[in-house]
């Protein structure tokens, strides 16, 4: 069975799927047709969906319902994530497990609101104080929307933490005909799971207690029968503030190793290796679908070529990275901005006793898309 379906509505009906139950989002384009679907769609399962006065009260409300024991999800674009910082920050430290899509466009400030860009690379990693690892996610067409959606939730309930659908204009609201059937067949679509934080057993709960540095702590809602507490400042496990140089080195390690010890868990990537190929073409987004077809065309000339897609952009994929870039001469990075994670793959090439492969980037900020005949021409 075929549809016609843009991102927007793979993103909405994905976030049904893992059980979303609450939604806030301040309408901006071209993320507003993900809060239009869920108004539509979410409170026919019980929902809730909130628009609310800011991005600002988003956030706070989404980190209010995940702590409350909901499973919940934001949406917008890159001025609404400069408003989200701070609450990101709070989510981080708080360990909230909550979902938030950032459908990029061209920037910075206002920018183009309906224009195409992949800039937030970089500021979704390192926007917010402390610079402790996130997890994002990237899909390239609806298909990925639906299964990466629900494979945040997982990953969201999994490390307790904000886990983000990194995605773009393009991918969110161009139409396409989808085979319903491979919605389960994309990447990220995770084995049958319940999408909830491992729970508190019986006894005395402590909120953030951990035997390890990347253990993950049991989870209690508000209004539940355990005293929960929570903040934005440096804690012991019991939740107080504390400035025990001990007590508080274990808690920041903590927040690093939980993502940072897992991250063959989290690796996400489709590689595509062709044996003696001396290049290596990588993309994300709507620009690995431009990056696909350079590759069959190259081949058909003759063309030895390897492609790597990421669908998990943070933390780096580095295992999947580096083991694409054996034997590798070259290297063309294709992405909608100035060469954001060309330097991660220029950091990685240049790691190793081997030669080092030349990285060169493919890039565009004018508002239109990276065609294959540019990405062709780096190839050939």
């Amino acid at each position: 069975m075929r549809e016609f379906i843009d991102g927007a509505e793979a993103i909405a009906r994905g976030a049904i799927a893992a059980g979303c139950n609450f939604f806030a989002g301040y309408p901006i384009t071209p993320a507003t047709p993900i809060l239009h679907h869920l108004v539509r769609e979410l409170p026919k399962m019980g929902g809730v969906v909130i628009q609310a006065e800011d991005e600002i009260a988003s956030m706070g409300m989404c980190i209010g319902a995940a702590m409350a024991g909901a499973r919940s999800m934001t949406a917008t674009s890159g001025p609404g994530m400069s408003l989200y910082s701070e609450n990101i920050g709070l989510a981080i430290m708080g360990e909230v497990p909550l979902v938030i899509v950032d459908v990029m466009r061209l920037g910075p400030a206002t920018g183009g609101a309906t224009t195409v860009g992949q800039g937030d690379v970089q500021f979704t990693r390192w926007g917010t104080s402390g610079g402790y690892p996130i997890i994002a996610l990237c899909p390239t067409n609806p298909t990925e929307c639906y299964s990466l959606t629900i494979h945040a939730f997982r990953s969201a309930a999994r490390f307790r933490c904000p886990v983000f659908v990194l995605t773009d204009r393009e991918v969110v609201a161009t139409m396409s005909t989808v085979d319903m059937s491979t919605y389960t067949q994309a990447p990220g679509a995770p084995p049958n799971s319940n999408f909830i934080p491992k729970l508190a057993g019986p006894g005395t709960f402590v909120p953030y207690q951990i035997a390890n540095p990347d253990d993950v702590p049991a989870f209690s809602p508000y209004g539940g029968p355990n005293l929960v507490r929570f903040t934005g400042s440096t804690h012991d496990e019991r939740g107080f503030l504390t400035k025990d140089p001990e007590k508080v080195a274990r808690l920041n390690q903590h927040l690093a190793a939980k993502i940072d010890s897992h991250r063959q868990e989290i690796e996400l990537v489709s590689a595509d290796l062709q044996p003696g190929a001396k290049t290596l073409v990588v993309s994300y987004g709507i620009t690995a679908r431009s990056m696909l077809e350079a590759v069959a065309t190259a081949r058909r000339g003759g063309k030895k070529i390897s492609s790597l897609i990421l669908h998990s952009i943070w933390p780096v994929p580095e295992s999947a990275i580096t083991q694409a870039l054996r034997g590798v001469e070259r290297v063309v990075v294709a992405e909608l901005n100035l060469g954001q994670y060309r330097r991660e793959l220029e950091r990685l090439a240049s790691y190793g006793p081997e030669a080092r492969p030349e990285v060169v980037g493919v890039h565009r900020v004018d508002g239109d898309l990276i065609t294959p005949e540019q990405i062709l021409e780096k190839l050939l």
